[in-house]
């Protein structure tokens, strides 16, 4: 699930379809699906057929799939949701052809979907985000960055849910293929540098195995740590996003665009989205902070 900005019954039927939840989630462990052409000695595939088995991934366009490549195994890992069936499975590996036997899949309870000082909760017109990290442009001009499934189709942001107080308009969105969107402070309100009391100094790319810490306006602060670099997620609808740090982390709707970061400042990623609960646990998907910041030239302060 993206880990969705949340949108009144009022809302639009795109934003509903977009921010769904699955409920009633159990445990996010992956469960290894065994490959029928598995052989007992690794098989070194090469950076070619490696690229070409994800894209066969994504030609195959199976709503509920995220996949990625996994150095270590030498193979690439595509993680479905509980809405993937055995034949979409089976319709993957056929894509694949003769680099099927470099896809391993695995299996996480619940439903990809886009969930929409860092994580403190921000509204549209109608539904309800988090914010991901103020940032500051060359200029001395302050922004806030946060998902761009959020900023789609967005004008004024409030910091408050009778949004009767405007904090900012949105300057940039990018969503899909990408899940960033920068707003521009308007109001008065105060623009910490922090996230839940962080001081945010500076941005990386986080390494696999990383303990990372999520923020978001739902369900608070949680952590746990990378498990995939550069993944891909297909949310359905033509909803595909690309280049996510995919991580243990739970999340829930309305958590969207929070911040992830690490204790010692670094600011990772923005929260996009995923499957699961913070009952029961999830798969969590972010967008590269550093991407975000590229592309509108600015920095965390």
């Amino acid at each position: 699930m993206r880990i969705k900005r949340t949108t009144p019954q009022s809302g639009i039927s795109r934003r509903t379809r977009l921010i769904a939840v699955s409920t009633g989630l159990v445990a996010a462990a992956a469960i290894a699906i065994p490959s029928a052409n598995a052989a007992d000695t690794p098989t070194t595939f090469s950076s070619s057929a490696l690229k070409s088995a994800s894209s066969s991934v994504l030609k195959a366009d199976v709503p509920g799939t995220a996949w990625a490549v996994d150095s270590k195994t030498n193979r690439v890992v595509v993680t479905v949701d509980s809405t993937v069936s055995q034949a979409e499975i089976n319709k993957i590996k056929q894509q694949a052809g003769e680099n099927a036997e470099a896809i391993t899949v695995k299996r996480t309870p619940g439903k990809f979907t886009k969930l929409i000082q860092g994580g403190d909760a921000i509204y549209a017109s109608s539904w309800r985000c988090s914010l991901g990290f103020n940032v500051r442009s060359s200029s001395g001009v302050d922004y806030f960055l946060t998902a761009g499934h959020c900023t789609d189709g967005a004008g004024t942001w409030y910091s408050n849910s009778a949004r009767t107080t405007a904090i900012g308009t949105t300057a940039g969105s990018s969503f899909p293929g990408n899940d960033y969107g920068i707003v521009r402070y308007t109001g008065s309100v105060s623009r910490p540098g922090t996230a839940n009391g962080v001081d945010i100094t500076r941005a990386a790319t986080p390494s696999v195995g990383t303990t990372v810490i999520r923020d978001g306006s739902t369900t608070g602060t949680h952590s746990g740590r990378v498990t995939a670099l550069n993944a891909t997620v297909n949310y359905g609808g033509g909803d595909v996003v690309s280049g996510l740090i995919q991580t243990t982390v739970c999340a829930e709707p309305g958590d969207s665009g929070g911040a992830l970061y690490g204790s010692n400042g670094t600011a990772y990623g923005l929260t996009s989205g995923g499957s699961g609960n913070c009952s029961s646990g999830g798969t969590t998907f972010f967008q590269p902070v550093t991407e975000a910041l590229s592309a509108y030239g600015v920095n965390v302060y």
